[in-house]
């Protein structure tokens, strides 16, 4: 390298620069957007809208960016996300919990959207790429979900409500709120498995879900609806991805109790609320294992904990084998 120029005597050096020019940041609000490019001082902001999206997919294909990270922001990231998606960009959506862990470990204290902006494309960059890619059929089933999922926390609102009622005429208006909830969950229910169903991929792995005993069509919708990657994983990833993997906490001389922790929270309540159910009458596998934790002291929430890990191991292990549930191949 001559004297006085800038450069590096390593090749690799510009394609990495290649690389990182190619990856942009997004912080999103529910009026704006702003973005950042990785390794370059630029930054511009744009409308939460359509007329915004068209704008800045403009912008990103002129300077050659295919890759964005987008730090999910309570659902107004969506459109975008969509949007980008449609027109041919990587985009990876970020947990907050991600972009917070990345300023830490680089000591950055200071927040604003240009500075978010810039901060979710170099977490963006240093990342590595989903194994799965996101499936626009799943999206829509999850929302429908969720909704589901509210549904089901608004009757328990009131079921406990109706404890404290004593007027017989309140008392008939919280039970009728009641039955009208549960009809609507069971028409949601019903059409959301109509619509997976129609899915010949989905409908299968379904169906081998639903075959493992103590998994009923509410929890397989869950699995296979929160879950792609089941069956792409082993025990231990889907257990961690469910939030249902005991974590150590030992350090030195310590040994601390075991937490699970972090995973899909959903997907997680849903899986602990067939435990119940499974470990008392569906599954005898299940029952010999809680009976069995039981009686080594673990309390009845460690023990649900782990009948609930020991349910989605087999529905992971029965769609990646591709055959339906058999008791004697259940894995320990």
């Amino acid at each position: 390298m001559v004297a006085g120029t800038h450069g590096s005597l390593h090749k690799a050096g510009s394609t990495k620069m290649t690389q990182i020019s190619m990856t942009a940041g997004i912080d999103t609000s529910k009026a704006t957007l702003d973005v950042a490019i990785h390794g370059s001082a630029e930054h511009w902001q744009v409308a939460n809208a359509k007329a915004g999206w068209a704008c800045l997919a403009r912008q990103l294909h002129k300077k050659e960016v295919r890759r964005i990270g987008i730090e999910a922001s309570g659902g107004y990231e969506r459109g975008v996300i969509k949007y980008l998606r449609e027109n041919g960009f990587i985009v990876v959506l970020l947990q907050p919990i991600q972009v917070r862990a990345y300023a830490r470990a680089h000591l950055l204290r200071a927040k604003n959207d240009r500075i978010d902006a810039a901060l979710i494309a170099a977490c963006t960059a240093a990342i590595d790429r989903p194994r799965i890619e996101p499936d626009p059929r799943l999206e829509e089933l999850a929302d429908s979900l969720t909704f589901v999922e509210q549904i089901e926390e608004d009757m328990a609102r009131l079921k406990t409500r109706l404890e404290h009622i004593n007027d017989p005429r309140l008392r008939r208006l919280v039970q009728a709120d009641i039955a009208r909830l549960k009809a609507r969950r069971a028409a949601e229910l019903l059409r959301i498995a109509g619509r997976l169903r129609s899915h010949g991929d989905l409908a299968r792995r379904f169906d081998l879900v639903l075959s493992v005993p103590g998994i009923g069509e509410r929890t397989a919708l869950a699995l296979v609806i929160r879950m792609p990657e089941l069956g792409l994983l082993d025990r231990e990833q889907a257990a961690a991805l469910a939030g249902l993997a005991p974590f150590d906490d030992d350090s030195g001389k310590h040994r601390g109790q075991r937490h699970i922790s972090g995973g899909r929270e959903r997907l997680r309540r849903s899986l602990y609320a067939a435990a119940l159910p499974a470990a008392f009458r569906w599954n005898k596998t299940l029952i010999e294992l809680y009976q069995r934790l039981i009686r080594r002291g673990k309390t009845h929430k460690v023990a649900l904990v782990a009948c609930a890990r020991k349910l989605l191991i087999y529905a992971n292990t029965v769609v990646a084998r591709g055959t339906p549930w058999v008791k004697a191949d259940a894995p320990c």
